[in-house]
């Protein structure tokens, strides 16, 4: 079957299009920020701070937005986010272009910005299953929407070193101001005709109980949950100390930066384009398992690597292994989960996927501050690999409640 089966669906193309130049504005502001944190203030905890308050939103709200999401038209509420994101972009590149370089103002953007992705990235996910007839290819446009997004993380970085090094840092921020327009414009495009699963009686929050009582007794899915957000808070934030890497390890210049945060996007990108072609769903479980050994190793590779060509075959690895991780549990969630409680099923997987990771940006760059950079992803490498081993353990544990259910059974 074709990797890219789901573009004959016309939604799903245009989507695919407008979110493909929004997130590559949305890269090249991000290394951006980072950078530009970095450098005015030189500061390991700054930069965990500004990815925190980034992300945190996430971590209190989806389970919220999974309850809103749910009882409204999700097509229109990503209409209104992809606005106030615009919005955010607008005021965040203004303030660098007049060289107001205030970071209470910057970490103040940044929290706003992660207050609409946590309604955003809700509306984005439970959306997938509306862009295609098919539900057949939900998987494909899941792996697909998956490769846009790491495409962007591969060239948004390295897009971002030549703007930052020619053009300088008011001009990446206005780039993003700018690519929101054509998402907007996409998405005015699109028709589509989204059912909402019902206005329940209950209050949203009598549903949010629901959603919470769903996800326990799926223990396949809890299981999964729990492993995301070990990695989550272990592993993933590794990325936040890429600047450090880059100035200080190996001292490097913004396009240092810029190529670490590629070749992390380079084998997200790879990882993302072998998960398009799989068909087999049911590999799904030791495929997570597997990469996320290969992404232990990665971290690893990372942490004792004493050239930068060598961290950056580091970073690949860690890039691929983290994006199968991810992504792998995102579309068993979406697979696996009953209609009616998708959207807060895939809530609770960002809860736990960027959620948690603000927790854990903000604790890597506090240990920065204490411990050798190096010793600091060590550490994460041997947690990511503790945390799969602590996987393994409950679902043979899981599996041997099921035998011994099955027996009582036969008895």
């Amino acid at each position: 079957m074709s990797a890219f089966r789901s573009f004959k669906y016309p939604n799903f193309k245009l989507f695919f299009y407008g979110q493909s130049i929004s997130l590559l504005g949305t890269w090249v502001q991000k290394t951006a920020v980072m950078w530009l944190v970095y450098r005015i203030t030189g500061s390991a905890m700054l930069l965990g701070i500004v990815a925190f308050v980034s992300l945190i939103p996430s971590l209190i709200l989806s389970p919220y937005t999974g309850s809103f999401v749910d009882r409204h038209n999700k097509f229109s509420v990503m209409k209104q986010t992809q606005l106030a994101a615009m919005i955010q972009a607008g005021a965040l590149a203004a303030i660098v272009h007049f060289q107001y370089y205030n970071i209470s103002i910057i970490i103040f953007l940044s929290l706003l910005q992660g207050v609409i992705n946590a309604f955003d990235v809700t509306c984005r996910q439970s959306l997938m299953i509306e862009l295609v007839d098919d539900k057949a290819d939900l998987p494909n446009a899941i792996a697909l929407n998956s490769t846009m997004t790491n495409l962007a993380r591969l060239i948004g970085p390295a897009l971002a070193g030549v703007i930052l090094s020619t053009f300088g840092e008011d001009f990446c921020f206005m780039s993003n101001f700018a690519s929101y327009s054509a998402i907007l414009v996409c998405l005015y495009k699109m028709k589509l005709d989204v059912n909402i699963t019902g206005r329940p009686e209950n209050n949203i929050w009598v549903e949010l109980k629901k959603g919470l009582d769903y996800i326990t007794t799926e223990k396949e899915i809890l299981g999964l949950l729990m492993l995301c957000a070990c990695s989550s808070l272990f592993a993933i934030p590794f990325t936040t100390l890429m600047p450090v890497f880059a100035k200080d390890v190996f001292k490097g210049t913004s396009g240092t930066f810029s190529l670490f945060e590629s070749a992390v996007g380079l084998g997200s990108l790879c990882s993302a384009v072998f998960m398009a072609r799989l068909n087999d769903v049911d590999k799904l479980i030791r495929l997570v398992i597997g990469a996320s050994i290969l992404f232990a190793i990665g971290l690893l590779t990372v942490a004792v690597a004493p050239t930068q060509h060598f961290a950056i075959v580091g970073m690949v690895i860690a890039g691929a292994g983290m994006m199968i991780q991810v992504s792998g549990i995102n579309m068993y969630i979406q697979t696996h989960a009953i209609p009616t409680m998708r959207a807060r099923a895939i809530s609770y997987y960002i809860t736990a996927y960027l959620g948690v990771s603000p927790l854990g940006s903000l604790l890597i760059g506090w240990f920065a501050e204490y411990m050798s950079t190096r010793y600091v992803v060590a550490l994460e490498g041997v947690l990511c690999l503790l945390a799969v081993g602590g996987y393994c353990l409950y679902r043979w544990q899981m599996q041997q409640k099921d035998d011994v259910v099955k027996g009582l059974g036969v008895m």
